[in-house]
This record gives C-alpha cells, structure tokens and sequence, in this order.
C-alpha cells in the first residue's frame, strides 16, 4: 500500500468529488500509485482531508467507472488500471477527420485508450453503438447529425461525460459542444472573395445525393448570390454535373472535387484561371493539389486539441469553431 493522501482546495469552483477523482488520476498517470496499490479507506480520505463520507464514495464510484479502481468485500479499493477509455463516435473516416483524430491523439497521454467507431449517418447503428457503449467510459466525444433517433440516444449518456462535435444538432441540454457552423460563415467567407469571384459568369454549388453535408451552406450560398447579383446553380445529381469554362465550382465533396479537376484536364481547361473551384474542409494534400486549391474549412486540428482538453480538465465547453476561407491559386 502507497501513503497516497490527495490534496483538496476547498476554494476551488471544481466539486471536491471531482478534485479526488483528477488526483487519483494524476497519481496513476506519474506512478505514484501503481496497479495493485491499496488506495486510501473511505474513513482515512474523510479524515485526511475533511470530507463527507457522500463526497469520497463518490468519488470512488467514479474511478470505478472509469475503471481506474476496482474494490474487494473487507479489503478495500485498489488500483486495477493505468489506463482510461474514451469512446469517439465519428460519422466517417475522411482526409480531414485524420487531422481531427491525429490531434486529439496527440494531445491526449498514452494512459488513455481511445475506442473509434463510425455511424454513416445510419440512425439504428448509431442508437445501437450508443446503446452498447452507455456506462462503459470515461468520456465520450459524439459527431450526431440530424435524425430524431440520435436525440433520445444521446440521452442515455452522462451529460457531464459528452462532448458533441462538429455538427450542432440534437444535443441535450447540459452537455458540452465544439461545432461548426454550416450557415452563415459560407456567406462571410465568399464576401472575403468578392473581387476575385467577379471574373466568373456563374458560380455553381455541387450537393451530390450521397452527401450529409448540413444544408445550410446552400442557403448561404445562395443569398449571398442573391445579394450580390451574381447568377449561380445547385447540382443535386452527381451526373449531372460539367465543367464549364467562365464558371467557379463549390463541392463539398472531395470524390467531386476529383472529377472536377478530371473534367478541366479533357477540355484543356486551365484551373484558377478558367474554370474556379473552392473545395469544403481542409484536407493535407490541398494546398498542393494543382498549386492550391482553396478551401472554406473550419481548423480540425484546434478541434482535436480541444477534444483532449475536454478530457483532461474536465471543462464545460460551448463553443463554435470558425470556419475560414484559405485562398490558393484555385480561384
């Protein structure tokens, strides 16, 4: 057994339960206390520290939840793990969601396993995920979207254990959320650019049917041509879609974006002077992609660190991400 006594503040806004919790965590994660170690009784960390009995039960529930400890009947508790899982819930895998994850990993100790799973948008996986993975971790990080059955799964979750991610939607009420946002930052961003958009006779908004893109973007898109007096199109069917020269593409979707440039290579056609394209979330590769292509893009890897951080300070975050417009030779 370790003489592992935490230290509490009593003027600290953080619940004394959760200032136990984060010093048997940081004890575990520097080796101070090792798997096996006895932790203190119940009536030691009362007295040692002034607390209620209420207040390190607990705490020690917690850590029981967060598997850290286990406890044996007329021994005690005892530490039982070096590690904490974390359940990320992605929608899928892309380009720029290895950045977000590749950040997040960074960010977060060793002393963390992070379990990865992906809905696809498909609402009865998603309740079924959720369903399984209810009670089982320490946090869990969710990209919802919009259906009425992510709703009530989501519901199943500790609040205080949720972070929703990415797209803002179907989110209770007192959990915490880092989104983007889909609307109004599309207008802002294309007004950045209003001086170099004059030189194209239309712009053209690419939204394939296979896309979960949120809608939003379109309305943006289209009142900001509204407002400007600038004739524009939506493309819903992905045959339906030609290169044109004299016209600036948006697409939301990098297999698109694929085929756009495809297109501009048969006809010979010259991209950034001939034909424009602007490309939905920054990717690695897209700044070296025909000399640059330029991107409205929200910053993933600022998205990932603060995952972590939701984690590891145990904060309250409310927040939206902005989306920015990176201008490269595409345009």
């Amino acid at each position: 057994m370790r003489n592992f006594i935490p230290v509490v503040d009593n003027n600290s806004s953080v619940p004394k339960f959760m200032q136990l919790v984060h010093s048997f965590e940081d004890a575990v994660r520097s080796n101070k206390l090792h798997i096996g170690d006895l932790l203190p009784s119940v009536n030691e960390l009362c007295k040692e520290c002034g607390l209620s009995r209420d207040t390190v039960f607990k705490a020690y529930s917690e850590l029981k939840l967060r598997k850290l400890i286990e406890s044996v009947p007329n021994k005690g508790y005892y530490v039982a793990s070096n590690t904490q899982d974390v359940f990320l819930f992605l929608d899928t895998f892309k380009a720029y969601k290895e950045v977000l994850y590749g950040a997040f990993r960074e960010a977060l100790p060793s002393s963390y396993n992070v379990d990865v799973h992906f809905h696809h948008y498909n609402p009865r996986v998603f309740a079924d995920t959720i369903a399984n993975a209810a009670g089982k971790y320490s946090h869990y990080i969710i990209m919802n979207f919009d259906h009425k059955k992510v709703k009530e799964a989501v519901s199943k979750i500790d609040p205080s254990k949720l972070l929703c991610i990415d797209w803002v939607v179907n989110i209770p009420s007192k959990s915490s959320y880092l989104g983007q946002d889909f609307g109004k930052p599309v207008y802002d961003n294309l007004a950045q650019i209003r001086q170099q958009l004059k030189k194209y006779s239309k712009l053209v908004f690419i939204y394939p049917e296979f896309t979960n893109h949120p809608k939003e973007s379109i309305k943006s898109f289209e009142q900001f041509c509204i407002d400007n007096s600038i004739d524009y199109g939506v493309v819903y069917k992905v045959n339906e879609v030609t290169v044109n020269k004299g016209e600036l593409y948006i697409t939301v979707s990098d297999r698109i974006l694929a085929d756009l440039l495809d297109m501009a290579h048969n006809q010979g056609l010259t991209v950034g002077e001939e034909i424009g394209i602007i490309s939905y979330n920054e990717t690695p590769t897209k700044k070296y992609i025909k000399d640059g292509i330029t991107v409205i893009s929200t910053d993933f890897n600022k998205i990932g660190i603060q995952m972590a951080d939701f984690i590891l300070k145990e904060v309250e975050i409310r927040e939206y991400v902005p989306t920015e417009i990176i201008i490269r030779n595409s345009i």
